[in-house]
């Protein structure tokens, strides 16, 4: 495996991004402290993301709006607008790919570059380059942090050393360096459980981690995953493995006046023909269906087997048959504050095997055919024009396009 001897990968990650895009956009918010929450007029739901001067108040992700008020009492909470988020993510992209190429998108709020042979001789011009062209042409409240390294997993670790706005550099030759300040679980891929099985294997500190073996790591980890960790610590050109699409779902909490039985299931009933489209326009089937609900004191989950489907029929039959099941379990007076709903164990359309002793499901091909048709009719007015059944939208909007920590949502996802 080869070890590079420069720093050839950049990590950029915008900061507090959501509530920053929020301050930039809307001059009456700049300067103050905000808390980006689902929905408006409610008090009974938590901040999803904060802006700096929030968080220097201390408030943080999952905060309730009540403690968030208490430490903050001028915090400004804002309804989340993915939308925006979303234009404005796509408009700094094409801001960047003006002084360097983007290798990766990995979030909403990241992404990974190669750098060019002019960047590593002088990587601060580079940096200073681009956030120079973020503040001509966006503004000066959204900002970034850059890290610099000899693979990704070092450079993304650098990005979060010097936050806000920094620039950190870690050089293959100064390694370990900066890393032995930080706390294991600051480095990515080393979450509660890991950090505790590190823990009882005698490994408190970063530094001990380093003068690890890889198969030490390999053996804690459980599998491969733990000797690659290793060799990226280490400033190894470890390449990422192609992720494969396991899933696609949607979830959402509720508003409090949604929390019964018939409101939620309009709710899930949306969030489940959006994931339709989205595993249509992903060119999958899915085998299952899966339903998942959180109370305050309770949680349900069932699934079902669907054969190889992604129309919106096959796929609100599914849950409708699961609804009912809950509905039986669970007493009528609870209150769903949370659902989720997931079309996984997935095929790509036109590699499934069928079994030669059935026989062909025409009806299947015919509602196929349906929610093909409804989505060309969708896509060319850009909104829900049609839909399978009725369309009730939750409060708040943005069902199925709401803040996405982990995918970039694509602008159907809105509709």
């Amino acid at each position: 495996m080869r070890k590079p001897e420069k720093i050839e990968r950049l990590y950029l990650d915008f900061d507090g991004f959501f509530a920053s895009v929020e301050e930039q956009a809307r001059p009456a918010l700049r300067g103050k402290p905000i808390g980006v929450i689902p929905f408006a007029h409610t008090t009974a739901t938590c901040v999803i993301a904060a802006n700096r001067k929030a968080k220097i108040k201390g408030i943080k992700t999952a905060m309730s709006v009540i403690e968030a008020r208490r430490l903050c009492p001028d915090i400004q909470l804002v309804p989340q607008s993915p939308d925006l988020y979303e234009r404005a993510h796509r408009k700094l992209l094409l801001l960047i790919e003006r002084e360097i190429p983007i290798d990766a998108v990995c979030s909403i709020d990241e992404l990974a570059c190669k750098l060019e042979a002019k960047d590593i001789a002088d990587p601060a011009a580079l940096s200073k380059r681009i956030k120079a062209r973020i503040l001509k042409d966006i503004g000066p409240y959204i900002t970034c942090s850059i890290g610099m390294a000899p693979n990704r997993q070092l450079a993304k670790i650098a990005s979060d050393m010097d936050k806000p706005n920094g620039l950190t550099i870690l050089h293959p030759a100064d390694l370990p360096g900066r890393l032995l300040d930080l706390q294991i679980d600051d480095l990515p891929g080393i979450g509660r459980r890991m950090k505790s099985r590190l823990i009882e294997a005698g490994i408190w500190t970063v530094e001990a981690l380093w003068n690890t073996q890889a198969k030490q790591l390999r053996a804690l980890w459980g599998n491969v995953t733990g000797e690659r960790f290793w060799y990226a610590l280490h400033g190894y050109d470890v390449q990422a493995d192609p992720t494969q699409r396991a899933m696609f779902g949607h979830g959402r909490v509720l508003p409090p006046e949604w929390r019964d039985f018939p409101h939620a299931f309009d709710a899930a009933r949306l969030l489940t023909i959006k994931a339709a489209r989205r595993l249509r326009r992903g060119g999958y089937i899915a085998d299952t269906f899966g339903l998942w609900l959180n109370m305050r004191d309770d949680k349900w989950s069932g699934e079902i087997k669907i054969g190889g489907a992604n129309d919106d029929h096959a796929s609100i039959g599914a849950l409708t048959l699961l609804w009912r099941q809950a509905q039986a379990d669970l007493p009528s007076s609870l209150r769903i504050i949370r659902l989720h709903v997931a079309l996984y164990n997935l095929t790509q359309v036109g590699a499934k095997q069928y079994d030669i002793f059935q026989q062909n499901d025409t009806d299947r091909s015919k509602w196929a055919s349906i929610s093909d048709a409804m989505d060309k009719v969708n896509r060319r007015y850009a909104k829900t024009i049609v839909s399978m059944g009725p369309w009730c939208p939750p409060p708040g909007g943005y069902a199925g396009g709401k803040i996405a920590y982990s995918r970039v949502p694509d602008m159907e996802d809105f509709w």
